[in-house]
């Protein structure tokens, strides 16, 4: 008998073109705003490619909030389907890190999980009431009295409790999952110098400035406390940053948002974007203050200092853990003298005051991976990886717009420990007349045509310039007779003084034993020497310097000042 040839299965081209073997589960992110986008990133990352899954993603249409939005997915170098495609494939999975009805047309079993801490905002335009939060409303969770999703996230069983209110034929599906979030910021806690060191914080200590969006939120109610905080605290012992919720810069665009706050960041605000840079920010932070959004929260678990200058009540769930925390926090009256608030709030600070609350809302800490993965893996029909997801650190912060101030108003004098304490407040043109505190302190960079005429020190910013240090400092202080210092920058720890008189001190910062060695800024020197001066005008400041120097304070932070004498 004879047999006839196997003829091989023709391979088709696509299978021909995969390098790795192809996948055994496809999985579709559904994302609907930035918020919800870079939330369900930390819940994908938990699906590893050589397990066999396929990640897609896809806009889910419809949000008010959805500008950047395409953009910021092109950005990631990932697969990005359209939705009118994206509905007619079919997939192991879809997750959504936000739930819209519409979301029934994808052709997978829907996770659902929150973008927040919680579920806890009244969103009428969402949910249809106005009292159900969003996310766990019936106009969101059902079609046609069928549920859309297969498992509905909750970060606590607390939400269960008023899912089971809001929405009865929902809550079976509940399940437990933590929070991804706050877990990667629990994992990111060691790295606190490193973003630290990234935003320029230095010794300083930061103020985190964080608002949702909406009309009742921090900047909704109070649009100039920006400016004011970093106007008003000293600028060499507070740093200021500030987080805005994406819907705001969805709203009003990245430009509005960078016009609207120019002043402020011209003098020193630092604006973190709104894709990534918050978590790392909260980190480095030391006062939080706040309102009703989630950084605020988060904060409170990280047992930061937090003060709320808005509480958003009117559009919180009252039963939620987040109204119990606006109405419990301790405030802040953004008419009253921030610089004394903060002091006073971090001597009056108890971290178990704001705990149980936190706790309420904030479950299974440190296993939400763990758990993500157990259930997304057991639903694929896969083997979930032998060691469960361990939370990566965030990324540390990056700031586009970061400017020096180049006027300060300076306060401050000799104190009783023989240290002179030096207040610097940034000026800011345009604001009308406001009486100074103290004396001006200009740099060379200053182009408003005043400030110079009117500040009694004044120092270059550059350290290589075309003028030597000492031309510079006497063509200054010609240009300029009513100066009282005048300084150059040598090197990092070293400066050229040039006092009224004409007098030439070189000064260089003492390096303490074991110590990194310190930057010495020449504008602050110089405000310095003029406090100490101004103090006991009958004195001889160039005698006095060589012979003992000076220790320079700014806030907790004394720097010690040693001189040698030159020519005049």
């Amino acid at each position: 008998m004879h047999l006839l040839p196997r003829i091989a299965r023709r391979r088709t081209a696509s299978e021909r073109w995969h390098t790795w073997p192809e996948p055994r589960a496809r999985v579709l992110g559904v994302v609907r705003t930035l918020t919800s986008a870079t939330r369900l990133l930390d819940v994908l990352a938990l699906l590893r490619p050589e397990d066999g899954i396929e990640v897609a993603y896809t806009v889910n249409p419809g949000s008010v909030f959805a500008a950047g939005l395409e953009d910021y997915l092109a950005g990631l170098h990932t697969r990005v389907l359209p939705w009118r495609e994206a509905v007619r494939q079919p997939f192991e999975l879809a997750v959504a890190c936000t739930v819209n009805a519409s979301m029934r047309r994808v052709r997978a079993p829907l996770l659902v999980l929150p973008h927040g801490a919680g579920y806890n905002r009244l969103v009428r335009e969402a949910t249809g009431d106005a009292v159900s939060p969003a996310g766990l409303s019936r106009k969101e969770l059902m079609h046609r009295g069928r549920v859309v999703p297969t498992a509905i996230g909750v970060s606590h069983e607390e939400q269960i409790e008023r899912l089971a209110r809001t929405c009865p034929p929902a809550a079976p599906r509940a399940l437990v999952v933590g929070d991804p979030c706050f877990d990667r910021i629990r994992a990111s806690l060691p790295l606190r110098d490193v973003y630290r060191e990234r935003l320029g914080v230095g010794g300083r200590r930061l103020v985190v400035l964080h608002s949702t969006w909406s009309e009742q939120s921090l900047l909704g109610r109070c649009p100039d406390l920006p400016l004011r905080l970093v106007t008003e605290l000293p600028a060499d012992e507070f740093a200021v940053a500030a987080v805005l919720h994406p819907n705001v810069w969805a709203w009003h665009t990245p430009m509005g948002v960078y016009q609207r706050l120019a002043r402020a960041i011209d003098a020193g605000l630092m604006v973190v974007p709104p894709q990534e840079g918050w978590r790392a920010t909260v980190i480095a932070g030391d006062w939080v203050i706040g309102d009703h959004g989630s950084t605020s929260f988060y904060s409170a678990a990280l047992q930061r200092v937090v003060l709320l200058a808005a509480t958003g009540l009117d559009e919180l769930d009252p039963a939620s853990p987040a109204a119990a925390f606006g109405r419990t926090a301790p405030r802040l009256d953004p008419r009253g003298d921030l610089y004394e608030q903060l002091r006073r709030a971090s001597d009056e600070y108890a971290p178990d005051r704001l705990g149980e609350i936190v706790d309420r809302q904030l479950g299974a800490r440190g296993r939400s991976g763990e758990i993500l993965q157990h259930w997304i893996y057991e639903r694929l029909g896969l083997t979930p990886p032998p060691r469960p997801g361990v939370p990566e650190p965030v990324p540390a912060p990056a700031v586009p717009h970061r400017a020096t101030p180049s006027t300060y108003d300076v306060t401050g004098g000799p104190l009783p420990d023989g240290t002179v304490e030096v207040l610097r407040r940034p000026v800011v043109t345009g604001l009308g007349p406001r009486e100074a505190r103290g004396f001006y302190a200009v740099t060379d960079r200053e182009t408003h045509v005043l400030h110079p005429k009117s500040a009694e020190v004044m120092a270059r910013t550059v350290v290589d310039a075309e003028l030597p240090p000492a031309e510079w400092v006497r063509r200054t202080a010609e240009r300029l007779p009513h100066l009282n210092v005048v300084v150059a920058p040598l090197a990092d720890d070293r400066c050229l003084v040039r006092l009224r008189g004409g007098t030439l001190l070189e000064a260089h910062a003492r390096r303490p034993w074991g110590t990194p060695c310190p930057r010495l800024d020449a504008l602050l020197l110089g405000s310095a020497l003029n406090l100490w001066w101004l103090a006991e005008p009958s004195r001889d400041p160039a005698a006095d310097a060589v012979a003992s120097g000076v220790r320079v304070r700014t806030g907790e932070r004394v720097l010690e000042v040693a001189f040698t004498a030159g020519e005049s």
